[in-house]
C-alpha cells in the first residue's frame, strides 16, 4: 500500500515534470498569422522587425506583416542615432522604408503604409509606386520637399487603394488636371489633402465629381492655397471637411448622401460676392465655424439634421444689411436641427441694430441650445432673438465669455430693494414673445457665472417665468477670498428668488 509520504512525493514529481513540459511549449508561435499580426499593431515597427531573427516562421510573419507604420521610427530610432544630422536621419529612414518594401513577397499586400519624411520627389514617387504594386489599401504620407511637387499620378489608377491621406509640409504640391483624373480613383473611399497649391488651376473647381471619384465617401481639404471656386458633386460622399481655405469665394455642394459637413476658417473676407450653395437633403451634422460671412443658400432643409454649430469671423465695421441677411439665411436653413451651438460672433450679429426687424425661422425640433456669448447690455437683444426662435427647447447651456474690454457690474443690491434695472425691464417686456420658450425650458446651465448684475438678472428672469424648469446649475470660476462673503450673500439672495416652477432646483458649482 502506498503511504501518504510516497503519494505526496509522486504528485510533486508529476507537477515538476508538467512545469518542465509547459516551459518548453511555445504557445505564442502556435497562434495563427492573422492574430499575431493583430498583436504586432500594439508594437512600434522597429520591435516588429526585430522579431524576424527568432525563426523562419517569425521572418515570414515580418515579411507578410500588412500594417507598416513608419511614423514610429521618429521616436524609437532618433535616440539611437542622435549623433546624425536630421537630414541624414531622414534619408536613412527613407532607405529603410525602401528596403522593407523591396523584401516583401510578391503575393503579399499592404493594408496600411504610413510614413513622414523630407525627401526628393523622385524618391517619394518610387516609394508610392512600390506600395501601389503591392496593392496598398491605406496610404498616409506626410512629406516635405525642397520645391513644389506634383501629385503622384501612380495612385490615380490604383484598384486597391481605399484611403489616401497626403499632407505636405512647406512649400506644398499641385494636383493633376481633370483630364488625367477622369475615370480614375474608382475604389478610393477616403481622400485627405493638406497644403495644396492651386494658383492658376481653375480646373480644380470641377475635380471632385462623380466621374472622377465614384466611390468617395469622405473628403477632407485643408490649407488649399489659391482655391477660389469649388464644386463637390460626388454622389457617394458622406463626410466633407474644409479648413483654412482662405481664398475661397464660392462653394457648391450637391451630394445626395452627405451626412456631415464641416467648414472651418474659410472664405475671403475682402470679397463682397462670395457665396455658398448646399444641396444635402440627408445632412445630419453641420459645423460652420469661424468663417467669414458669406451668402449661404440651403436648397433643401434636411429633416435628418441632428447637430449644428455656427460661428463667424466678422469685424464691427463689416456689418451690413447684406451680411446680416446672409446669417439669417444660414440659420433659417438649419432650422430643423435638434441641437444647436452658436458662437459669440453669432450673438453679436443677432444683437446688431439692423437685425432687430428680422425674425429667425423657428427651430421647432430644437431640444438643446448652447450659446457662447459676452453677457452685456448690447447683447440681450440677440439672446432674446434666439430664445424666441426656440419654442420647444428643453436644455439651455450658456458659456459666458469674460471680455476684458467689457465692464462687468457687480450685483450689489439689497435684498429688499425691488427697483428694476434697464436689463430687468427689457426681459420683463419679452414675457409674451418668449411664452412658448418659457413653457418648455427644463434645464439651464450657466458656465463662467461670476454673480455680476447681467448674469443674475437673466437667471432671476428664468427662475421667475420658466414654468417647466427643473434644474438651474450655475458654475462659477475662481475668485479671490475677499470676494467670498459678497458672492455668498448674492447666492443667498438668489435662493430666495420666486420661482414659476415648484420643482425648480438651484445649484451653485
Amino acid at each position: 500500500m502506498e503511504t501518504r509520504s510516497i503519494k505526496r512525493r509522486r504528485i510533486a514529481e508529476l507537477l515538476v515534470n508538467d512545469d518542465v513540459v509547459e516551459t518548453t511549449i511555445d504557445r505564442l508561435s502556435d497562434l495563427p498569422d492573422a492574430l499575431l499580426h493583430q498583436i504586432f499593431l500594439l508594437l512600434p515597427i522597429k520591435t516588429v522587425a526585430q522579431t524576424s531573427v527568432l525563426s523562419k516562421r517569425w521572418r515570414s510573419l515580418w515579411i507578410t506583416y500588412p500594417d507598416l507604420d513608419f511614423t514610429t521610427l521618429d521616436s524609437s530610432l532618433v535616440s539611437a542615432v542622435n549623433h546624425l544630422e536630421p537630414r541624414l536621419l531622414t534619408a536613412w529612414q527613407s532607405r529603410i522604408i525602401s528596403q522593407v518594401l523591396s523584401i516583401r513577397e510578391k503575393n503579399t499586400y499592404i493594408r496600411v503604409l504610413r510614413f513622414r519624411a523630407t525627401i526628393s520627389f523622385s524618391l517619394l514617387n518610387s516609394l508610392i509606386r512600390n506600395a501601389i504594386r503591392q496593392n496598398v489599401r491605406q496610404l498616409e504620407v506626410e512629406v516635405g520637399t525642397k520645391d513644389y511637387f506634383n501629385f503622384p499620378r501612380c495612385v490615380i489608377g490604383s484598384e486597391s487603394l481605399r484611403v489616401l491621406k497626403l499632407k505636405s509640409r512647406y512649400p506644398g504640391f499641385r494636383l493633376p488636371p481633370v483630364s488625367i483624373t477622369k475615370d480614375g480613383f474608382k475604389s478610393l473611399q477616403t481622400l485627405s489633402l493638406s497644403l495644396v497649391i492651386l494658383y492658376d488651376q481653375p480646373f480644380i473647381s470641377d475635380l471632385f465629381s462623380d466621374s472622377s471619384f465614384p466611390s468617395l465617401k469622405k473628403l477632407c481639404l485643408r490649407a488649399c492655397v489659391g482655391l477660389k471656386s469649388l464644386h463637390v458633386g460626388c454622389l457617394a460622399l458622406e463626410d466633407l471637411r474644409l479648413k483654412n481655405c482662405f481664398h475661397m469665394q464660392s462653394l457648391d455642394v450637391s451630394c445626395a448622401k452627405l451626412e456631415r459637413l464641416r467648414v472651418v476658417d474659410c472664405f475671403n473676407s475682402y470679397s463682397e460676392k462670395s457665396w455658398v450653395r448646399i444641396n444635402a437633403p440627408k445632412l445630419q451634422h453641420c459645423i460652420w465655424d469661424y468663417n467669414r460671412v458669406t451668402d449661404v443658400t440651403i436648397i433643401e432643409h434636411s429633416k435628418f439634421l441632428r447637430e449644428a454649430s455656427i460661428g463667424f469671423f466678422i469685424l464691427p465695421k463689416e456689418f451690413s444689411m447684406g451680411k446680416l441677411l446672409s446669417v439669417h439665411n444660414l440659420l433659417s436653413g438649419l432650422s430643423e436641427a435638434h441641437s444647436l451651438t452658436l458662437e459669440s460672433q453669432s450673438v453679436e450679429i443677432l444683437s446688431n441694430n439692423k437685425f432687430f426687424s428680422m425674425h429667425l425661422r423657428p427651430f421647432c425640433n430644437l431640444k438643446s441650445l448652447e450659446l457662447h456669448a459676452v453677457l452685456k447690455k448690447s447683447n440681450v437683444h440677440g439672446l432674446a432673438c434666439v430664445f424666441r426662435s426656440c419654442p420647444t427647447l428643453h436644455s439651455l447651456i450658456l458659456r459666458i465669455i469674460n471680455d476684458y474690454k467689457t465692464e462687468r457690474k457687480q450685483w450689489n443690491r439689497d435684498l429688499w430693494d425691488v427697483a428694476n434695472t434697464e436689463e430687468e425691464q427689457f426681459w420683463e417686456s419679452q414675457i409674451q414673445t418668449l411664452k412658448l420658450f418659457l413653457q418648455h425650458l427644463k434645464v439651464v446651465k450657466i458656465y463662467g457665472f461670476l454673480e455680476c448684475e447681467d448674469e443674475v438678472t437673466l437667471a432671476k428672469f428664468l427662475l421667475n417665468h420658466a414654468k417647466a424648469l427643473e434644474e438651474m446649475i450655475l458654475c462659477g470660476g475662481r475668485f479671490n477670498s475677499r470676494d467670498y462673503l459678497r458672492r455668498q450673500k448674492i447666492r443667498s439672495q438668489m435662493k430666495g428668488f420666486s420661482r414659476a416652477s415648484s420643482n425648480a432646483k438651484l445649484a451653485f458649482h
